[in-house]
């Protein structure tokens, strides 16, 4: 196992720019996207799980709250079971009976091709400022293999590099994807028909997502140190079980050497977690790393035993890792531009030059630019 030590005050830095492998052999240079503005239009669609309609409504509104115009994906309130046809034909009326799903089935929101071409007429509208998910769930890396990259990454350039995918969970395929192959950022954070229905969404959730889409500095503290020390570069990670579920693919996350790594999960066993750690060490995807910060890992155990499986698994590499950092799943869930810089401070020391940063660390992402369009 490669030690990311050296690498974790020197790798990036707050303005550096990451260049990134692209299928085929060429290589981008990650492009921040542009913030956001009062009135710019956002589309809401559902590329996995289905949303329960009136908490969809209610997150449409919150985005409207924030000064967003928020549309619908055309299919974002559809549902099929998992067996569904890839692509279904013909009006829905004309469909077999029994078709649809039956109680108990787990369902996704949609066929995999209507999902798939909600997402892409979203991105490639250019009217559309941000493509937010509606919920996480399942489905996500079925919709991939559905996508016309070569049509994404057309629109991504005649937008320059502006347009925003947010979403979280399971949305962690598409950050990976979208981030490789199309060379942006994108944003992890709390969704429409998740935390944002509520009723009264937790203050820090709502301000950290304005900052994070509109500008402003976002600051992630820790609850506990499990390795001191200070690193910056690149953010990566996500959701621990769909980077791993990626390895092997043709959408697999790159190699976190150079980077700030994020973790988290939710419902996973400790032994579970482990064994996913496992294989992203034996696949090298660590190697190089400068840092880890994890996130909530609701309901994955007891604490004590997750931080030992962390300070086991991790430790060796020698980096910084910060434990409590609140992004992920819960009640608070703050939003993580996942590729820009980042600087990762475990036990801050008096001469850090981010006095700010609170005890005992944080994770911290300068603004997203801003500029004419």
């Amino acid at each position: 196992m490669k030690s990311g030590g050296a690498r974790a005050r020197t790798a990036g830095g707050p303005s550096a720019a990451l260049a990134v492998g692209v299928p085929g052999g060429r290589s981008r240079t990650t492009r921040r996207y542009r913030r956001l503005r009062p009135g710019d239009r956002v589309a809401v669609v559902a590329p996995s799980g289905p949303a329960e309609p009136a908490r969809l409504r209610a997150g449409c509104a919150a985005l409207r709250g924030l000064g967003l115009d928020a549309v619908l994906g055309e299919h974002a309130l559809d549902r099929a079971h998992l067996g569904a046809p890839a692509r279904e034909d013909g009006p829905r009326g004309d469909r077999p009976r029994g078709d649809g799903p039956r109680d108990g089935w787990h369902c996704l929101a949609g066929s995999d091709a209507d999902r798939a071409a909600d997402l892409q007429a979203a991105w490639c509208d250019p009217r559309v400022r941000a493509v937010i998910c509606a919920r996480g769930g399942y489905g996500a890396t079925r919709v991939l293999d559905h996508l016309d990259w070569d049509a994404l990454g057309a629109a991504t350039d005649a937008s320059g590099g502006s347009k925003i995918l947010h979403g979280s969970s399971d949305i962690t395929a598409l950050h990976t994807a979208f981030g490789t192959r199309l060379g942006v950022t994108t944003s992890f954070g709390p969704m429409p028909a998740g935390v944002l229905a509520e009723d009264e969404p937790d203050g820090d959730t709502v301000a950290a997502l304005r900052a994070a889409l509109f500008g402003g500095r976002v600051t992630l503290p820790g609850t506990h140190v499990l390795r001191p020390g200070r690193a910056e570069g690149p953010l990566t990670g996500g959701t621990l079980s769909l980077l791993t579920a990626l390895l092997g693919t043709p959408y697999a996350p790159p190699p976190a050497e150079g980077r700030v790594v994020f973790l988290e999960d939710v419902t996973e066993a400790p032994y579970r977690i482990d064994r996913m750690l496992v294989q992203l060490l034996q696949a090298g995807w660590f190697d190089g790393a400068a840092g880890v910060a994890l996130g909530s890992w609701r309901d994955c155990g007891e604490p004590a035993e997750l931080d030992s499986v962390f300070a086991a698994r991790l430790g060796p590499l020698g980096v910084p890792v910060l434990a409590g950092v609140p992004a992920g799943h819960g009640p608070r869930q703050l939003t993580l531009e996942l590729g820009a810089p980042a600087v990762l401070t475990a036990s801050p020391d008096p001469a850090d030059p981010h006095p700010a940063v609170p005890e005992p660390g944080a994770l911290t992402l300068e603004a997203p630019p801003g500029g004419a369009r």
